[in-house]
């Protein structure tokens, strides 16, 4: 469902259906009821969806499959015409500036409940590390891995969540409504009609500017094999921050000219908090390797994660933004 029509509804729809994971025909079909009330049960049809790594993604529809209507973890999602990006769509001109085009317009979006809501980072991050102690004693890695479990210590990352804190603390980061997880499979692109669309707001929150744009930026390493030699180069960052402050300035009534001092303050706001995302999603990847039964190498993920935090934390940390 596009977020910027559910924003302008009085009230989100929750329906309380319980969905067995093993048999989830009978709740679906509650659900649908309200959702779908026009289609007979005995019509309704429904796919398995295997793109996500940690969601159960099912397909509901009837007659055409184009008329999906998708359930995730106890969220329902309308079906969005198009297809899921690739890694190498991420580097190309008409791609990613209609993707940055659409983050600019998601930011935009004010809250209605606070006038300045608390970014999630920092509770996120705290509550991931709680629950790592917690479970550092009783809980050994359950998955095995092509890495040797030599991932940071859990009092090493605590201090460094606290360091960079303090450090990003500093920096003057609008909050915004953030998708905080965009990677390609995250986007659906109609090449058709020229649109992206974002699913899968499930890590959705209120979030800083800079983290949304730095993670995504961290997302063109890919997932399954990473790699950092694929990050944007700065002549695409540099593109690409440009058409989302166009964006921006669009969908909230500002369409003054972009300067190059602005623009380069938010290229320097987005390498610092790129850290934050590492960081998060290392810490997020070890808790999966504990508790997950995925087939997926968590913890090569998690290494790969906290790898390019330390290479680039210096680097990041004395970039000025007095320019």
């Amino acid at each position: 469902m596009d977020p910027i029509q559910s924003n302008q509804r009085e009230e989100f729809l929750h329906i309380d259906v319980h969905l067995d994971e093993q048999a989830p025909h009978a709740g679906i079909i509650k659900i649908l009821k309200s959702l779908r009330p026009q289609w007979r049960a005995e019509d309704i049809q429904m796919k398995v969806f295997t793109e996500g790594i940690t969601n159960q993604l099912l397909g509901c529809y009837v007659g055409s499959v184009s008329e999906e209507g998708l359930v995730l973890n106890g969220m329902c999602y309308e079906f969005v015409k198009g297809r899921v990006l690739d890694d190498p769509l991420l580097r190309q001109p008409s791609v990613y500036r209609l993707i940055a085009a659409e983050m600019g317009k998601i930011h935009a979006i004010k809250p209605r409940a606070v006038a300045s809501p608390t970014p999630v980072l920092w509770s996120k991050l705290s509550h991931y590390l709680q629950l790592l102690q917690s479970s550092e004693n009783d809980a050994p890695f359950c998955q095995r891995s092509s890495v040797q479990q030599n991932v940071p210590r859990i009092d090493l990352l605590l201090n460094e969540m606290e360091d960079l804190k303090k450090h990003l603390n500093g920096i003057d980061s609008p909050t915004v409504l953030c998708h905080n997880d965009l990677l390609t499979k995250n986007i659906i692109h109609n090449s058709t009609e020229g649109v992206v669309k974002f699913i899968d707001f499930e890590y959705a929150d209120f979030n800083y500017q800079a983290y949304d744009i730095g993670n995504h930026f961290n997302e063109f390493a890919g997932v399954n094999n990473v790699d950092y030699s694929l990050y944007p180069s700065h002549e695409l960052q540099m593109d690409w921050l440009t058409i989302y402050l166009q964006s921006l300035r669009h969908y909230t009534g500002r369409d003054c000219a972009i300067t190059k001092r602005e623009l380069q303050e938010l290229y320097i706001k987005v390498c610092k908090f790129s850290l934050a995302s590492h960081l998060s999603w290392g810490l997020w990847a070890l808790l999966q390797a504990k508790h997950s039964i995925i087939d997926f190498d968590f913890l090569r993920y998690a290494t790969a994660r906290f790898n390019c935090y330390f290479e680039k934390k210096q680097d990041y940390f004395i970039m000025k933004l007095n320019i």
